[in-house]
């Protein structure tokens, strides 16, 4: 296994997922082993990609065998960094925070969500799925008691930026961020962008026949 990721491309770390996730429904399908033919045909990739990218981390498979789909899934999870636990907040309890605090599957990798803020005075003090809504101002000092791995940041796109300047000072190095904005970051601070209207905008422009 690759020991530094600094050599892994974003290309290979952006498909690990999609092979956790895909070796997961194999697994709970019964299916021990897979070939990277086999999985080629399932994921759309062509399998000297497959056997590439597991390459930059040593390589799972055996010739003539393929893969066993339990020890390469267990390999995968351990890439992904997923062995340990994430505490995580959300900034921002409207519709897409309260969505991300409704989706159970987070915490069965080890995902906790801890606690929303907000500053709408109707969501302070509600609780989302058992998860209370903090006034915003409670912030800095819920982070210093907690030991905070991850700001979901979900507020309108003229705060993210403010917010993530507060996480980053109280020392929260995982920034997930679903402003329509990109955040600017320290360099030790690690920020994942997600922009819904880019993955709509591919579909339209995939669908266009102009």
């Amino acid at each position: 296994m690759a020991k530094d990721k600094s050599y892994v491309s974003e290309a290979v770390m952006r498909r690990m997922p999609k092979y956790y996730r895909y070796l997961t429904d194999l697994e709970k399908s019964g299916i021990e082993r897979v070939s990277s033919k086999e999985l080629s045909h399932r994921m759309g990739l062509t399998a000297s990609q497959i056997r590439q990218d597991f390459n930059c981390f040593g390589g799972f498979g055996q010739q003539g065998y393929g893969y066993n789909v339990s020890d390469l899934r267990h390999e995968i999870h351990k890439i992904l960094g997923l062995t340990r636990v994430y505490n995580m907040i959300i900034l921002g309890a409207g519709n897409v925070g309260q969505a991300l605090a409704n989706y159970t599957n987070f915490e069965k990798d080890g995902f906790i969500i801890k606690g929303l803020f907000d500053i709408n005075p109707r969501l302070i003090g509600m609780s989302i799925r058992g998860i209370p809504v903090y006034d915003i101002d409670e912030l800095e000092s819920f982070i210093s008691k907690n030991e905070i791995h991850i700001a979901v940041i979900c507020t309108p796109k003229e705060k993210a930026q403010e917010v993530a300047d507060r996480v980053i000072r109280c020392g929260v190095k995982g920034i997930w961020n679903f402003a329509a904005m990109d955040i600017n970051a320290p360099r030790d601070t690690i920020v994942e962008n997600v922009h819904l209207s880019d993955s709509l905008y591919t579909l339209s422009f995939r669908m266009s026949d102009d």
